[in-house]
This record gives structure tokens, sequence and C-alpha cells, in this order.
């Protein structure tokens, strides 16, 4: 390769489980056993390559303090049955971990140090174990501290601005407050979101890219609805703030269980596997904003990455916005006007499929992926935001 240009990179494939609610169908599955199962999956559905020319294996996790054993990509390479010669890496960006992990690999392979990764990541928020704090001496009197490592902040330092640090429903409450969201505008787009996953699934949209879990009888995204109302939803109880609280557990994403992988490869990679590639990553953005508003931290992401790649918003054909809280995402499109609310999770999104942490962005950026090659051309986004004050942002394209 001449040294200062990079290689075209091709998401060759897609995969990912249906998302299982909290303590339901996918409770009883170890999260490297469901990072592991759409490693396998991922691989197999391309028989003329062989896996030991998978240079590394990158998963995404929010967590890693249990089962998934910190490092859940070698992990999961191993329980998959790859050559033990393929490594593996974890890493973390909070609810957009899947998605960097996706962003790494293709930054291995556009500047030549990988040829084939596969890219993903997993969570199972219904198996996340409690800790504790470690006791600054020995035999204390008082029994410890136990947090749920499930979601949101624990063991807070106590220099961080305590402004900072609210909850993540307190932030889409601010968020509300910002952009002047009422509470029947976030339940109508929740409504909205349970209504197009149904459809989606009715019309066999997703099946190009779920694959089943051996064992476990879920069909489609667990928490979809298809009997919610306006009615049923106005009457549940506002979450995170008593007085004039308008987020509530209906227009909210739940906690979730699931895994999704990608196959990304350059020139030489896709000819190993024989197969038509789905799409192609064309740029990449992360920005950081007020902790307290992370969800608003796709806004100037998504800009960022249009800009790199020469897009403007009148190419997009699908965008896949993660819907941590129908506020911000209500929020997001408030500020930037110039995307088309039509465009954005036309197969629903995270309140009614679920947001598993770590594999909500390995799940948007196959989504994309798919839609495009469904298509058979245009241009995409896929987007999250980011406890904590981040955003990030994929562009692909066929």
């Amino acid at each position: 390769m001449v040294a200062g240009t990079l290689r075209e990179v091709w998401v060759v494939d897609a995969v990912r489980t249906p998302c299982g609610r909290y303590g339901g169908a996918l409770s009883g599955v170890r999260p490297d056993d469901l990072a592991a199962h759409v490693v396998r999956a991922l691989v197999g559905r391309s028989p003329a390559l062989d896996p030991a020319r998978v240079d590394e294996v990158v998963l995404g996790t929010a967590n890693g303090a249990g089962e998934d054993n910190r490092n859940v990509g070698r992990m999961a390479a191993l329980l998959a049955g790859l050559p033990v010669s393929v490594p593996g890496s974890t890493v973390n960006r909070l609810c957009a971990s899947g998605l960097e992990a996706v962003v790494q690999a293709y930054r291995a392979v556009a500047v030549g140090d990988a040829s084939l990764v596969v890219a993903g990541g997993v969570e199972s928020m219904s198996r996340a174990p409690f800790t504790m704090e470690k006791p600054d001496r020995a035999f204390p009197a008082a029994p410890p501290r136990v947090h749920s490592t499930a979601l949101g902040w624990r063991q807070v330092n106590a220099a961080m601005d305590p402004a900072w640090t609210v909850s993540l429903g307190e932030g889409a409450e601010l968020v509300a407050d910002r952009h002047g969201i009422d509470r029947a505008a976030q339940d109508r787009f929740a409504l909205e979101s349970h209504r197009r996953a149904a459809a989606a699934w009715r019309a066999g949209a997703h099946a190009a890219e779920v694959v089943a879990v051996p064992g476990v009888e879920l069909e489609r995204d667990e928490p979809i609805r298809d009997d919610g109302d306006t009615a049923s939803l106005a009457r549940l109880r506002p979450a995170f703030r008593d007085e004039g609280g308008t987020v509530t557990a209906g227009n909210s994403s739940p906690l979730s269980d699931g895994a999704a992988a990608l196959l990304l490869a350059d020139e030489a990679g896709v000819a190993a596997t024989g197969r038509e590639p789905l799409a192609r990553v064309t740029a990449t953005a992360v920005t950081a904003l007020e902790p307290q508003y992370f969800g608003l931290g796709p806004v100037r992401a998504v800009r960022r990455a249009l800009e790199r790649a020469g897009r403007g918003f009148d190419a997009l054909g699908v965008v896949e916005l993660n819907e941590a809280f129908a506020a911000q995402v209500l929020g997001c499109l408030a500020e930037l006007p110039e995307l088309d609310p039509a465009l954005v999770n036309p197969r629903g999104g995270a309140i009614a499929v679920g947001h598993p942490l770590g594999a909500s962005g390995a799940r948007l950026a196959g989504a994309v992926a798919h839609q495009l090659a469904a298509a058979g051309s245009g241009v995409g986004v896929a987007s999250l935001c980011v406890g904590v004050g981040q955003g990030q942002a994929l562009v692909l394209e066929r």
C-alpha cells in the first residue's frame, strides 16, 4: 500500500440475534455465548472463507464485569470455534461500544493492518453482575454498598461535577426541557417505533440479518408490543421526576439482551469470502458535549461524518438513530432540521426493538448495510448517543 493512501473497506455481511427483554428469553444465555453465536453464524454464512483468514475479532461491551470476562472478543472467538490463531479484543464506548468496534475494524482494514475483521458487540443486561467497593480496612462494621452494573453511573468520583452525573433518564428530561418536547409527543414517537418494528417483522424485513439463538424460543425482538396505544402509554407514571416528568418506561428503551456482528474486509478479503458486499464504509465521526446532554450527541457526530464523506443530508436514504429515549431522538431531530424524520428508523428503533448496550451500535450499522443492499444503492448513517456526553456516527454507501 502506498504511504498516505487508505484501502476501501466493505461490509461483507452482518447478523444479529433478536433482542430479548430484561429477564426474558435470552436471560439464560451467557453474554460470551451470545457473542460466540453471532461470530460463528457470521463466519459460517461465507462458506468459501477459511476462518483462519480472519485477522481479528473486535467486540464492544458496556459492562465486562461478569461472564463477558473482560475480553469478550477473545472469549467469543474461542467459543465460536475459530482457530486459536485468531486474536480478539474488546472495546467500550458505553452505548456506542458496538459501533466503536466497527470503527476500530474499519481503521485496521483501511490502513492495511488487517484484511478481514469480525466486529460487533454484545450485552446481557439481565446477567450483569452486582459489584461493591473493596473495604478500606479489615473487618468493616458497616455492610457493603452493592451496585447493579446493568446500567448507569456507579462508584462516582466525588470530583465529578454533580451536573454531569444525573441519571440517564434525567438527562432525557433535560433534553425535553431544552426543546419543549412534551409527554404526548414522546408517547406518539414511542408508539410509532413499535408500529414500525412490528410491521417490519411481519414483512420479513429482518430475514437477511437475524439469526435465532439455539435452544431459545424467540422468533422476533421481544420488547415489541403490538397492542400499545396512546391511552395505555399515557397511564404510565414518569420514571425520573416526581413533578412535571415526561420520560416514562413507555417512551424509553428497555433493558435488553442481544448480540450483533459484521464482517469487514478490503478487496482481497472480499474475494476470499466469495460474497458480494452489502455496503462500503466511507466516513466515521465521534464528538463530545456536556455529559448531562448526552442525548444530543448524534447531532454533531452525524454532521461531521457526512462532511467527511462529502455528502449532504439530501443524499441520505436511511438513518438508524438509536432510540435511547423518545425525548433524546426528538431533540436530535430538532437540532437536525435538514434530516427528514421519515428516513429515521424505518423499521422501528430501540424503544421497541431493545437496547442491549454493547450490541446496539453494531445492530444499527448492520441494519443500514442490509437496507442499502436491499435498495441496491444509496447512502446511510448509523448513529448513537453515548452516556457521559458523546456521539458517534458511521456513514455507509452502496
